[in-house]
């Protein structure tokens, strides 16, 4: 089997992750608003609820801003992420495939995973060598 050509694909915040996040959002937002709607009385457990609900949401929004920027390489025969000049080298899963948009999680020597959320219009032009070269890899280790 011949390897994928090397690529190099930029990466970074996700548009489709956002927008997945504001939808899980808005509907533990409406189940909320539900249950208190169907309660006679709000008590306690409708306010943990939302407490831990807005910790949450809190949370997922200050992970989606601080998503890692860089590029994804493939070399022909390493996956490489590069962030400010410090490439690290691991192996490459790929996780959920929707054709516009790959989650992708890098695991480093160390055992540490890098997760990526690759959209192609980060650069349509390279999307397809990238997403060659990511299959290419994963079906030449079975």
């Amino acid at each position: 089997m011949h390897n994928a050509p090397a690529v190099s694909f930029p990466v970074g915040r996700s548009r489709f992750q956002g927008w997945l996040l504001g939808l899980i959002s808005l509907i533990a937002v409406l189940v909320d608003w539900l249950w208190c709607f169907q309660t006679d009385s709000i008590g306690w457990r409708q306010g943990l609820f939302l407490l831990i609900l807005l910790a949450a949401l809190v949370d997922a929004v200050l992970v989606w801003q601080r998503t890692p920027t860089g590029s994804l390489r493939w070399d022909g025969q390493v996956w490489s992420w590069i962030r400010v000049n410090d490439p690290v080298s691991g192996v490459l899963t790929v996780h959920f495939d929707l054709q516009f948009c790959l989650i992708l999680s890098l695991r480093q020597v160390n055992g540490v995973r890098i997760w990526l959320w690759i959209e192609r219009r980060a650069d349509v032009t390279r999307w397809v060598a990238l997403r060659r070269a990511v299959f290419a890899h994963v079906s030449g280790r079975i």
